[in-house]
């Protein structure tokens, strides 16, 4: 499984330490930038290659995509076919265990990129998320694969 990683500005520091976990834990990865601090750059010049690398190989590669808060990310990534993007920014925002929201984004969906909020997630956080997200798995179950045949449908 080939992982595909990506950030603007805004989640820079973040993805060095994904990067870390994920290859310590014996995933290969590849970084599709930024490789800099720029604070005027602009988050679809990473997610476009990130989702680009996810859609031509939606079976064995993942992406993860980092921003300020995912969501423009996500809106960008769902724009390929086959890409499934989730947005994960922490517990801020929901009386519920986003962790385990994430679980359902692999479990129900097959979502096959993570797109993370930076600025509302700890380091910690991400890492968890990441490591949450990767270890679940698709269940394969009718009803799960008809909804994502109806949306790589909605592509063509």
């Amino acid at each position: 499984m080939k992982i595909y990683i990506g950030t603007d500005h805004a989640g820079l520091a973040q993805k060095e330490k994904i990067i870390e976990y994920l290859r310590e834990n014996g995933y290969e990865v590849v970084d599709k930038g930024a490789h800099e601090y720029d604070e005027e750059d602009d988050y679809p010049d990473f997610a476009i290659p990130v989702a680009r690398e996810v859609s031509k190989n939606p079976q064995n590669s993942l992406g993860i995509i980092l921003g300020g808060s995912g969501q423009g990310e996500a809106i960008v990534a769902n724009r390929f076919s086959h890409v499934r993007a989730a947005v994960f920014y922490g517990n801020a925002y929901s009386l519920t265990n986003n962790v385990s929201n994430l679980h359902f984004t692999r479990e129900h969906n097959d979502a096959n990129v993570l797109c993370l909020g930076s600025r509302f997630i700890t380091d910690e956080e991400a890492v968890q998320a990441v490591q949450t997200w990767i270890n679940t798995s698709f269940s394969n179950g009718e009803r799960h694969k008809r909804r994502i045949i109806k949306i790589d449908r909605a592509h063509e």
